[in-house]
């Protein structure tokens, strides 16, 4: 399969809405010992149980170090297709292609330079090279044409799209230091647009309070569908995540999306461990 040289904006592909009809999802399978209690086993399990219910939906592929193989294909059933992907981690949707489609339904991935959430500043590993892989191969294994940016550092949690030109993500994410500190918020927005093939960001400030991955936007804020987002919401003002996502009601609901509707937020409850 080729690395374009374009762009999706310049060849007429988008980003579509998770909400959207799609063909299937990938997982990686959970083993190192440093993430994962008990080798992985615990979350194996939890893993294949996952696989089994999406399987009744959609096509669900797997992906496993040689290591993990065998006892892998032995747990997953056998509609779950288990290929070979050498990872360090097993969290595919950050470190995965960005699909984008076109009015003919062709596909194609954005392969975004992945660094474990932070790299050498406050990433959660080191080596991370097998997972900045991953995208490629999942296109390959797709046989769709990719565009890889070398240059710029992001993940699919990271940002949330309702697949009609507009995007919504966090500014303590995508403007840490960990990940494209050379650039400037306005350079960073205008990569988005050009390769998700946007007319509008949503910056929200914060994510979850005291996230790993530095307040990613999929666990705070999602589109549903056009014009409504669901948003983390705790009643409690004495939860530190309270004030948070009051920040960014205000933000959300005051905004209008890239088609000028005005967004409709709608509150999804959540307990804070804090």
């Amino acid at each position: 399969m080729k690395s374009l040289q374009s762009s999706p904006k310049k060849d007429g592909f988008r980003m579509p809405g998770e909400f959207e009809p799609h063909k299937g999802v990938y997982i990686l399978w959970p083993e190192r010992p440093d993430n994962w209690r008990n080798g992985g086993k615990p979350a194996q399990h939890t893993f294949v149980n996952v696989a089994k219910a999406i399987s009744k939906f959609e096509h669900v592929t797997v992906g496993v170090s040689d290591d993990q193989y065998e006892n892998a294909r032995h747990l997953l059933p056998d509609e779950v297709e288990v290929v070979e992907i050498s990872n360090d981690d097993s969290w595919i949707r950050d470190c995965g292609p960005s699909f984008v489609v076109n009015d003919a339904g062709d596909i194609r991935g954005v392969d975004w330079t992945f660094n474990a959430w932070g790299g050498l500043v406050d990433g959660l590993y080191f080596p991370w090279d097998k997972d900045d892989r991953v995208a490629q191969k999942v296109t390959e294994l797709e046989h769709a044409d990719r565009y890889r940016l070398d240059d710029f550092i992001l993940e699919g949690g990271s940002i949330h799209v309702d697949g009609e030109g507009t995007l919504i993500t966090t500014e303590e994410c995508l403007l840490s230091e960990g990940r494209n500190s050379q650039l400037s918020k306005d350079q960073i927005e205008s990569v988005l647009k050009e390769y998700l093939n946007l007319d509008k960001v949503i910056w929200l400030k914060n994510g979850i309070y005291h996230d790993e991955t530095n307040g990613h936007v999929d666990n705070i804020a999602n589109f549903v569908r056009p014009g409504v987002v669901a948003l983390a919401w705790t009643d409690d003002e004495n939860d530190p995540q309270y004030a948070i996502s009051k920040e960014n009601y205000d933000i959300l609901s005051n905004a209008t999306d890239a088609k000028g509707r005005k967004i409709q937020v709608e509150k999804s409850m959540f307990q804070s461990l804090f």
